[in-house]
């Protein structure tokens, strides 16, 4: 199997460290492939279509890299220390690479796009650098190493979705599975580089999309997330044009597979989504109300900065409309601490917008300048780190309090959990998720499997967990 190190936070961090590596079919005298993924949901799902490209041309899988006769990495450069932790890991693969020379050392993803040039050149840690769209030209690549050269391919693409790829499930529970609908993004951020390390932004075919669900379903998964840098922008035309599908669209027929398969999606931008995609999650069931919708910061100033093409008031008007039309439907943030400029005012505006929302949870950080993005060249990194870390920890703290309240209201409640599997804690004990997407702990029923759907009466909660007992 691929072990898939969890090594920075994903949208979905709790289910991402707590998944089931599946084991792949073994291929007598195949060739080992070992790989490591690094950073957004995003890079989880490629690392499945690597995995499917290379055991079409004849690779196994191995959950040890010194048995590896190829090592990945696929990469994120959304932050500094996820680009530090990657050279760490490189630096252990060399020292491996030293012991057995015929072993080829790649990296993938963002930061290969993005430091191609670096990890060739300069620091010679790898032998091969492949960006998000060229994954189809790996089996060359590898045949070009084995020469005795160095390879890359880094070129983007305006077209290329993997939509003909059926994924290998490599960090999966058998019960939940991700689906990418989309590829790059439009949005030029300005603390960003996903648009120059991914390309510009197109969407799957719908057909493949509902295909890809369809045929998880029918191998007993009971949940697909959709995946994109922002979904509400998917927009697929047949190329005559007599055909059109929106994310509303898309939403709706994935929901009508089968009233038993969870609909998830993330990530959702504040500028796109709409009444249209509010009321389709509010129509069907099995679709999860829960929606991430990343703020970034609570001040229109500093948001403008972001470019982020929003304001406070135009957030504010999302939430309502959420409230709305979805009444309890959780909802989930981002927020930077101390982006360029940021004073103590435009800080409180961040608590405030917090204390409006009470976000279910969210994935907080301090501002870590990327190079090549438009904060790079226009703007200065200004906040001292301890002001930073300040603000953070401000930021953490209310978050915290947030995110135990927001559980203390299911006491006393019935939840709809389909089961994920054990606990981590106890083999008794059994594991799953509501719709919003709380982890629910539950004491076991041998009448009952991981892929059922059970009520679970809450009974307590621990500060990131619901604790409960099933009714019958």
């Amino acid at each position: 199997m691929i072990d898939l190190q969890i090594a920075d936070k994903v949208h979905d961090e709790a289910r991402q460290g707590e998944a089931v590596l599946l084991e792949l079919p073994k291929k007598p005298d195949a060739r080992k492939l070992y790989i490591e993924s690094y950073g957004c949901a995003m890079n989880f799902a490629d690392s499945e279509i690597v995995a499917s490209i290379l055991s079409d041309t004849g690779f196994d899988t191995t959950d040890d890299y010194h048995q590896a006769d190829v090592i990945f990495i696929n990469t994120c450069s959304i932050r500094e220390n996820a680009e530090t932790r990657v050279r760490n890991r490189l630096s252990q693969f060399s020292a491996v690479k030293r012991k057995n020379p015929k072993l080829i050392v790649g990296v993938l993803g963002c930061m290969a796009e993005r430091l191609k040039s670096k990890f060739l050149e300069e620091e010679r840690l790898v032998d091969v650098v492949v960006g998000p769209d060229a994954y189809r030209d790996l089996p060359n690549l590898i045949e070009q190493v084995e020469t005795g050269q160095k390879a890359v391919n880094v070129l983007l693409s305006r077209d290329e979705t993997y939509a003909d790829i059926s994924p290998v499930r490599l960090n999966s529970n058998g019960i939940t599975a991700f689906i990418s609908i989309t590829r790059g993004c439009n949005n030029m951020c300005s603390f960003c580089v996903v648009p120059f390390t991914r390309g510009r932004e197109r969407s799957r075919s719908a057909h493949s999309i509902v295909a890809e669900a369809a045929q998880l379903f029918n191998e007993g998964y009971r949940e697909v997330t959709l995946l994109g840098q922002n979904v509400d922008s998917y927009l697929w035309k047949s190329e005559d044009e007599s055909e059109q599908v929106n994310f509303a669209r898309l939403l709706e027929q994935t929901a009508q597979i089968n009233p038993l398969l969870r609909v998830r999606f993330s990530t959702s931008h504040p500028k796109d989504i709409t009444d249209e995609v509010l009321h389709t999650i509010a129509k069907y069931n099995n679709i999860c109300n829960y929606i991430h919708l990343p703020v970034q910061s609570g001040n229109s100033r500093i948001l403008e900065l972001m470019n982020r093409t929003y304001t406070r008031e135009w957030y504010i008007n999302r939430i309502e409309a959420i409230r709305k039309i979805i009444p309890g439907c959780a909802i989930s943030t981002d927020i930077i601490a101390g982006f360029c400029t940021e004073t103590e005012e435009d800080h409180q505006d961040t608590l405030s917008i917090m204390d409006y929302v009470e976000y279910d949870f969210a994935y907080n950080f301090t501002y870590s300048e990327r190079p090549g993005t438009l904060a790079a060249r226009k703007l200065t990194d200004d906040i001292p780190e301890e002001v930073k870390k300040r603000r953070l920890a401000e930021i953490l703290a209310k978050q915290q309090a947030h995110s135990l309240t927001k559980l203390q209201t299911w006491v006393g409640k019935t939840i709809n959990v389909l089961i994920e599997g054990t606990s981590k804690k106890s083999d008794k004990d059994l594991r799953g998720r509501g719709d919003s997407g709380a982890m629910v702990v539950f004491p076991a029923n041998g009448n009952i499997k991981p892929g059922d759907y059970v009520n679970v009466l809450i009974e307590k909660c621990t500060s990131a967990t619901l604790l409960g007992k099933l009714v019958l």
